[in-house]
């Protein structure tokens, strides 16, 4: 009977389900960063104050997500991801009413971070992966990756115009009542983990010793803290950012809402080139470009269009290293664990994430400018290149050759 009942959920209702999940989830936290400046006037906080609670969320959706990993290669992404969304909607409902630093720091740091972190878009996209054979995995993270750019596209102008027509306090109040939309999808998605035989056959405990040990796992976990740094610091400050160097306000929506709009294109292209070539140089490739972008900012005038053309340019290159990272861990390790491993590596990204929202807020308070942190994200760039250089792609030996292997 419950074969039957499951029987519904195709490869295309669970990648659908899962981009659906992907956009929403997404789409709520990417336009967090427009309440920095309502919120912080109205209630006469420094942006470092707002900076750390964003940043508490980074971690905690960090350190969460490695929990909810494990949980949902046990029973299935799809109750993980409900009892997310519940979460998530309890800690953006607060963080609108939270009028002292601990309640800002509990409602939007804390919960808010364990529910993104219990819905994760990378939970639903490790449901998708299982649901497709391995010379498609790197496409369908691709699509996954880009349904949540598609979010940013979305909510970044609806999340201003909220802000514009109903205030901050009354806009996070109905992104809240957005999150319970996860529920029903995530119901959508397959109930139980799976695996090839030989990924059945192995435990927990040998899978983490089999990721820890391998210096490729250690690298790209290092490489991945540098793209949380980037994304997150952009993500919270930009806006604000752009006020500050004397253009109109919308001008930081905008740049946001491209960023996810170039994103979806550079999240396909990226899958794409998952598939043809090796994975490693391409995140080699991204994380030099970035680093390039980076420079031509600091270094061109101060624009309407250096600074979205910077943002279309950084679009490009936003998440497409999920698909490629996500693609590395499935392709060396196999997808049974996938989650958990990930999650193992999303940390790291959440503690470059925790970092860059942070300082961020700080060096800004104590020097009236973000140029510091620019510079700090050119030399990490480079850095994160370098570091994905030595990465091995092949499976291991327990999996043996049957992943499908881009050119080195």
């Amino acid at each position: 009977m419950s074969t039957l009942k499951s029987q519904w959920r195709t490869p295309v209702i669970v990648i659908v389900a899962g981009c659906l999940i992907s956009v929403i989830g997404f789409g709520i936290r990417s336009s967090f960063g427009l309440f920095l400046e309502p919120m912080t006037v109205t209630r006469g906080w420094s942006r470092e104050t707002f900076g750390l609670a964003l940043a508490l969320q980074n971690l905690f959706w960090g350190l969460g997500l490695p929990i909810a990993g494990i949980l949902a290669d046990k029973w299935g992404s799809s109750r993980i991801i409900m009892a997310g969304a519940i979460t998530y909607f309890i800690g953006v409902y607060g963080m609108a009413f939270a009028d002292s630093h601990a309640l800002l720091y509990l409602f939007g740091g804390v919960l808010s971070g364990l529910g993104i972190a219990f819905s994760a878009f990378t939970l639903a996209m490790a449901a998708m992966v299982r649901v497709v054979g391995p010379e498609k995995r790197s496409f369908v993270l691709g699509i996954g990756t880009a349904a949540g750019s598609l979010g940013q596209v979305l909510f970044s102008p609806i999340g201003q115009g909220f802000i514009s027509s109903f205030g901050w306090q009354q806009a996070l109040i109905i992104l809240s009542g957005c999150a319970l939309v996860l529920i029903p999808l995530a119901w959508m998605l397959p109930h139980g983990s799976s695996g090839n035989q030989l990924e059945e056959e192995q435990s927990l405990r040998a899978a983490l010793n089999e990721a820890l040990t391998h210096r490729g796992f250690i690298l790209l976990t290092l490489g991945f803290f540098v793209c949380g740094f980037h994304v997150a610091f952009i993500t919270v400050h930009f806006p604000a950012y752009v006020r500050d160097i004397g253009l109109n306000p919308n001008i930081g929506a905008y740049s946001l809402a491209l960023i996810g709009l170039f994103n979806i294109a550079g999240s396909l292209l990226s899958g794409v080139a998952g598939q043809r070539y090796s994975m490693r140089m391409s995140l080699s490739f991204i994380y030099t470009a970035r680093a390039v972008a980076i420079t031509a900012l600091l270094l061109l005038p101060k624009t309407p269009l250096v600074v979205l053309g910077f943002a279309a340019v950084m679009g490009l290159l936003w998440l497409s290293t999920v698909p490629l990272t996500t693609g590395i861990v499935a392709q060396v390790f196999g997808t049974r664990y996938m989650g958990t491993l990930f999650g193992i590596v999303f940390l790291s990204h959440q503690i470059g994430s925790f970092l860059g929202v942070w300082l961020g807020g700080r060096l800004y308070d104590s020097s009236g400018s973000y140029d510091s942190m620019w510079v700090a994200g050119i030399v990490l760039g480079l850095i994160a290149a370098l570091l994905h250089l030595p990465i091995n792609e092949s499976p291991v030996a327990r999996l043996g050759r049957s992943a499908v292997v881009r050119p080195g």
